[in-house]
């Protein structure tokens, strides 16, 4: 028996305007959510991040104090940041201090890696969590503990030096120790950071590489030189970047345990920009003198981005 087949009544679904049909289209609805979960990151980043960046770099161009009316007098505070004796001297104790903190913290970070990588370390987990700890503590407590530390007159450190017939006196006074003083409480303050991330790069490394190079009889300089340098080059070059960005932005320890002396040896650019506009009220010339430091910071970037490609490339 032939049967004839009903044909089925498609219902009518006007378009909509924005698109696609159904008084909103899936994907419009996709994006409103999107935007829905923005909105309250945009707010707080344009009110806190965005707004402050462009008052500071308007403010930059001005003769501002915080008291009378600015007036714009154009680059006369940028002109002032490259002729400043205090700002020029500011700039050589950063570059000096870079030049101690980031080799040392990075070379470090790089050696206990490697020690805690190794498969045959008996507790890597606990010698891991302890040498994590001096990361979780603030730089600004850790400081005044290291004050305390390597006071002349009450610190454990010359309390046991004593005891073998030496003594220190205060480095913090002395214009040459100084410096390497604040450099190396970093050191020991940041290092963990570096370590993880070096860790990190440490375990993406195929152990059959190794295994490999063993069978070879190459030795443990050889491994280490042909196999882990090469494969950690992009890990050691952001490790690097980060590391001289911090050194860049130096501030906590010194302003705690020096104050930028003795005889500004320790006056860093963010010391700089501390004194000109908390203490000079010349916020002018702060804004000027912190954008100067955004550049070279956004230059460090750029630099790392550019080796991390061209090694990206050369790996294809």
């Amino acid at each position: 028996m032939a049967t004839s087949a009903t044909p089925a009544v498609a219902r009518y679904v006007p378009p909509s305007p924005l698109g696609g049909r159904g008084p909103l289209s899936a994907r419009m609805r996709r994006r409103l959510t999107i935007l829905v979960f923005l909105i309250p990151a945009v707010t707080i980043l344009s009110a806190f991040v965005f707004w402050p960046m462009i008052s500071a770099l308007l403010m930059s161009f001005t003769n501002a104090n915080g008291f009378r009316t600015p007036e714009f007098i154009g680059l006369a505070n940028y002109l002032a940041v490259f002729t400043d004796e205090q700002v020029l001297r500011s700039m050589g104790n950063t570059v000096l201090y870079a030049a101690l903190f980031t080799p040392t913290v990075v070379i470090t970070a790089l050696l206990l890696a490697l020690a805690l990588n190794h498969p045959r370390l008996p507790l890597r987990g606990m010698f891991r969590t302890l040498l994590f700890v001096p990361f979780i503590v603030s730089l600004a407590v850790a400081a005044f503990a290291w004050q305390y530390l390597l006071d002349p007159q009450i610190g454990l450190a010359n309390y046991w030096l004593r005891g073998l017939g030496l003594q220190i006196g205060n480095v913090f006074q002395d214009p040459a120790l100084a410096m390497p003083a604040v450099a190396l409480i970093a050191v020991w303050k940041t290092f963990p950071f570096y370590m993880i991330v070096f860790l990190a790069g440490l375990q993406d490394i195929p152990p059959s590489l190794y295994e490999a190079a063993r069978v070879d009889g190459a030795t443990a300089w050889a491994r280490f030189r042909h196999i882990t340098v090469p494969l950690l080059g992009n890990t050691t070059g952001f490790v690097v970047v980060i590391a001289t960005i911090a050194a860049l932005q130096a501030f906590d320890q010194i302003y705690v345990l020096t104050g930028g002396g003795p005889y500004r040896s320790t006056q860093t650019v963010v010391m700089q920009i501390y004194q000109s506009g908390f203490k000079d009220l010349d916020l002018g010339f702060a804004a000027a003198l912190s954008y100067v430091l955004l550049v070279a910071t956004l230059i460090l970037g750029l630099v790392q981005f550019w080796l991390s490609s061209r090694r990206a490339e050369a790996a294809v």
